[in-house]
């Protein structure tokens, strides 16, 4: 008898039939979002879980589930999941990364473009019927080429983004937890090193792509967003929390800042309706790796970790080891 698991969203039909390989699989292909207590009901009798960004893997549902042994994650991050109960536990989590690393690097760029340039308020303008003429000062934006691109949270997503300014003869600042090596910085078009404060000073487009912890909750509010030039573009990529939504909605408004392109949002899809209201923003609904190769790429990774995970074996995302019986 094959044991059983949860496949919590709908997901390529490739990917339930290579887990139905290995395992009794009750899939959601409804894709209906689980609360928590339908999440505990049920994970009953299930030994994996493949699981999704919009899951909240907490302490309490781990509890629930005695005998639960693995948690994928269909994500690079993981912060939905509870992963010190599941050690605790003895439930192996993994997610997957560098996969999407290209893929949301290219969407980044695309927001940046489009917030700069405020390619989303003038195909508003056009679609409404009131481009009557052309005018030297109509819709005038803020250069790419030439300017100051800062990164912060330096990891490979982050570096893939600073490789892209090359082509367009950029200088690439970058604020991380910690430095780079040399090399790390040569091959990221050069990368320089600030500190936070400065890299706002310094840069003319600011690019966040660092994990959410509890550490990272707000990493830009009202205090950093001041300190930004008012020219300056801001891009979100990483996720919803790390910036405070209000307090960027009030900068945009009063433009203490130009424009933003943001991915994530704090409390998605439930998201702060103030964006709706603003022309200088891009916004996108989470799709920083939606390209069918990528999403198929991280699906497939998930679930041969669980394959794994359930074979015996070390998973090759694993990312509590010590959760492993001896």
């Amino acid at each position: 008898m094959k044991p059983t698991v949860l496949v919590t969203r709908a997901v390529f039909p490739e990917v339930i039939e290579l887990l139905s390989q290995h395992f009794d699989v009750e899939s959601n292909q409804v894709d209906e979002v689980y609360g928590e207590d339908e999440l505990k009901r049920r994970l009953q009798g299930k030994v994996g879980l493949f699981s999704n960004p919009t899951d909240g893997v907490s302490a309490d549902v781990i509890r629930s589930v005695p005998g639960l042994k693995a948690v994928c994650n269909m994500a690079v991050g993981y912060n939905n999941i509870d992963v010190a109960a599941a050690t605790e536990a003895g439930i192996l989590v993994t997610n997957t990364p560098d996969v999407l690393n290209e893929t949301t690097a290219d969407l980044g760029w695309a927001l940046l473009m489009a917030a700069a340039r405020r390619v989303t308020e003038s195909e508003h303008y056009l679609r409404a019927g009131l481009w009557k003429k052309w005018s030297y000062d109509g819709f005038l934006g803020a250069d790419i080429h030439g300017s100051t691109v800062g990164v912060i949270g330096m990891g490979r997503i982050g570096q893939a983004i600073a490789r892209r300014s090359i082509g367009f003869d950029m200088q690439v600042v970058y604020h991380n937890r910690s430095r780079l090596t040399p090399e790390q910085e040569a091959y990221a078009n050069h990368a320089r090193y600030l500190g936070k404060e400065e890299l706002l000073r310094t840069a003319d487009h600011v690019v966040l792509v660092l994990p959410y912890s509890p550490a990272s909750h707000h990493t830009i509010g009202a205090a950093e967003l001041a300190l930004m030039k008012p020219t300056a573009t801001l891009v979100n990529i990483a996720r919803g929390g790390i910036v405070d939504d209000a307090a960027l909605i009030d900068a945009l408004k009063r433009g203490t800042i130009a424009a933003a392109g943001i991915d994530v949002f704090e409390n998605e899809p439930a998201f702060n309706p103030g964006f709706l209201e603003l022309k200088n923003v891009a916004l996108t609904p989470h799709i920083g790796s939606a390209s069918r190769p990528t999403r198929m790429a991280m699906a497939t990774t998930a679930a041969r970790n669980l394959i794994a995970a359930l074979s015996g074996q070390v998973p090759p995302n694993l990312l509590n080891p010590e959760a492993r019986q001896p």
